[in-house]
């Protein structure tokens, strides 16, 4: 199934304000809040799209790779954020304050009517991707080796040494938060905060795991795979949602960020979603025309030379380019006609090349479209 366009889900065009997100957003997590519609499931889908649409439309990095390369920007094999494997409890944790309130409570609804503690999140990890054109025009799975932190398979990342070895935080009553109240030239005014003695886990260690020191996480050499969709370009960074660091003591993976490098080509050129090859003739080629052998990203293919061809003319092969990111359209290859002049010239070469520079047929005779750069310009785009 397809998924639907983010500006769409929050009803907000692609113009709106951070602001105007934000509000589109809070309006469908009240309306489709689980606590609202208790065992409904087509509302808790809606609210995790809704949650998935504010992820990536709230984030400026994401939100311009989303605006210029739809879905596929994201990561092929990157869920686009929440709703594809994230918990109620992950999407209160990073959102809690679009509902106005710390655990995801607003309007009178108690969000499960259990305080939602702060849940950690493990680093980023950026790497770097070479690819060739062939792998860029149909796309490609690559599998990486990379070094990170993951969970403690001794102690499944608590950092305690077993279930016995960590209290509940006395200064927070395991909530993870603090409320204090002051007094202002207003009244009384509440604050919440995270809790400083625990940093919001709820849980104090008493008796640390031996092999995490508490952590709860180590390093570890980890293979991942990743989906490249076609059409991507250098420069590009894609998403792998929850294949970075683990967090300290449990919570939510932080994402592999892929950063795209193209190899270059033994003979083709990019230029956005074209490719460009310079073929060089020979004078007499050039002028009795031929049939010449072009690289492409499939393979070879035979073009006719006509007689008479130019130096600098344009030949397009359409839809022998890149694909569009998106899915939509591929790139055209532009032949660039060089004609070459020879640099070294033997007696006889010169000879023959003295007799016919008087020819009638080898004066220059250009036409307006040989004289004109601009208009040759103009043909190159037509």
């Amino acid at each position: 199934m397809s998924k639907r366009d983010y500006y769409e889900v929050l009803g907000v065009s692609k113009g709106s304000s951070a602001e105007e997100i934000k509000k589109a957003y809070r309006q469908l997590a009240i309306k489709y809040h689980p606590d609202k519609n208790p065992g409904d499931k087509a509302s808790e889908e809606k609210f995790k799209e809704a949650a998935t649409a504010y992820e990536v439309l709230s984030n400026p990095e994401k939100k311009q790779r989303y605006d210029q390369y739809g879905h596929a920007g994201l990561g092929g094999a990157s869920n686009g954020g929440y709703g594809g494997g994230m918990t109620m409890e992950d999407i209160f944790s990073s959102f809690g304050d679009i509902f106005g309130g710390f655990g995801g409570g607003f309007g009178g609804f108690s969000s499960g009517g259990r305080t939602r503690q702060h849940v950690n999140k493990g680093t980023n990890l950026r790497v770097k991707v070479s690819l060739t054109l062939p792998e860029i025009a149909n796309g490609v799975t690559k599998k990486i080796k990379v070094t990170k932190y993951v969970a403690c398979d001794v102690c499944d990342g608590t950092g305690a040494k077993d279930k016995h070895s960590y209290t509940n935080c006395s200064t927070c009553g395991g909530t993870g938060h603090v409320t204090r109240i002051s007094n202002t030239f207003l009244g009384q005014m509440q604050s919440t905060s995270t809790c400083p003695s625990c940093n919001g886990e709820g849980k104090i260690i008493t008796h640390k795991c031996n092999s995490c020191n508490g952590e709860g996480i180590t390093r570890k050499e980890d293979v991942i795979s990743i989906n490249i969709p076609a059409g991507v370009a250098e420069g590009m960074q894609l998403s792998v949602s929850g294949k970075g660091n683990a967090a300290r003591r449990g919570g939510m993976n932080g994402d592999l960020l892929v950063v795209i490098q193209e190899e270059e080509h033994a003979d083709l050129l990019r230029d956005g979603n074209d490719l460009i090859y310079s073929l060089f003739l020979s004078f007499p080629d050039a002028a009795l025309g031929m049939t010449a052998e072009i690289p492409t990203i499939e393979g070879k293919v035979k073009i006719k030379i006509d007689a008479g061809t130019q130096s600098g003319r344009i030949l397009r092969l359409r839809g022998k380019g890149l694909p569009e990111v998106n899915g939509y359209g591929k790139g055209d290859l532009l032949v660039n006609i060089q004609v070459w002049t020879p640099q070294n010239l033997s007696k006889e070469d010169a000879r023959i090349l003295e007799k016919l520079k008087t020819s009638e047929s080898f004066v220059p005779k250009p036409d307006k479209k040989d004289r004109n750069f601009f208009e040759r310009m103009k043909n190159y785009f037509e």
